[in-house]
């Protein structure tokens, strides 16, 4: 399933217990909790891409905190995933989406993000689950047709990519964030529908199933939302106290054409 990132060569990397290995003698070491880390410098932008260890540490405290479980319950809805399926989330963070229907259904879980704090996380807290360091706005390193269910909840929009790694009739989930998502912390940033701009960016290759929006409140002390900020990369806008804080995403389920 995995391919070698080293630029030009894709061959099949073989899993060690150790590391991973592929016949060009290109090798990458398993981290201690893991993951592997094929992200390779021209995939990269900055030293440290992705999501920040304060982010992820925010964003595991909200859901930790279960106030995100409705969400949860959508995509899971919306992916309807069962034993037999190989799912990717591309994006994943700190796998609080996929390592939970990994859980839920028994299906296969794959992760992939940019973030190595992020891929860190997720192997610590959902260790049946396989992690890798790559960037899902580019190639990413998987054979063709490797998943029958693919992710991307706030996440990448990689339309080519993503036909690319599904199977003929493959389902896609993807989730932006809905009109009035952490509407009381964004401010005027808040209530974009994205909702067909998205349907139009996966036309070619997909066909839209359904749509559903789902969104939940809940009271959030000042300790919580200085850790949603954090998530939201907006640490010290605003006072932090108590306050109800809406949490919405449009939900959209797609087949591969």
């Amino acid at each position: 399933m995995l391919v070698c990132p080293v630029r030009g060569c894709r061959k099949p990397l073989t899993r060690e217990p150790r590391r991973a290995v592929c016949p060009a003698g290109h090798c990458f070491d398993l981290a201690r909790s893991g993951y592997l880390n094929l992200l390779q410098p021209q995939d990269r932008r900055s030293k440290d891409p992705g999501d920040t260890a304060a982010a992820i540490a925010g964003r595991r405290r909200i859901h930790d905190l279960g106030v995100t479980r409705p969400l949860l319950d959508a995509i899971a809805q919306a992916a309807h995933p069962g034993p037999d399926d190989i799912a990717l989330d591309a994006g994943c963070g700190e796998g609080f989406y996929v390592g939970n229907l990994r859980r839920l259904a028994g299906c296969a879980a794959h992760g992939a993000d940019i973030s190595v704090p992020a891929v860190e996380a997720a192997a610590r807290r959902y260790p049946d689950c396989t992690w890798i360091v790559a960037n899902a706005d580019r190639q990413l390193p998987y054979a063709d047709g490797s998943f029958t269910l693919l992710l991307s909840i706030t996440g990448r929009l990689n339309e080519p990519e993503f036909h690319r790694l599904l199977r003929p009739e493959g389902r896609l989930v993807v989730a932006t964030p809905g009109p009035g998502d952490l509407a009381e912390l964004r401010g005027a940033s808040a209530g974009r529908d994205r909702q067909e701009r998205t349907v139009a960016l996966f036309e070619p290759g997909f066909r839209l199933e359904r749509r559903q929006p789902v969104s939940a409140t809940a009271e959030l002390d000042a300790e919580a939302i200085a850790a949603l900020r954090h998530a939201i990369y907006r640490p010290g806008m605003g006072e932090e106290t108590a306050r109800r804080v809406t949490f919405a995403l449009d939900v959209l389920e797609f087949r591969r054409r």
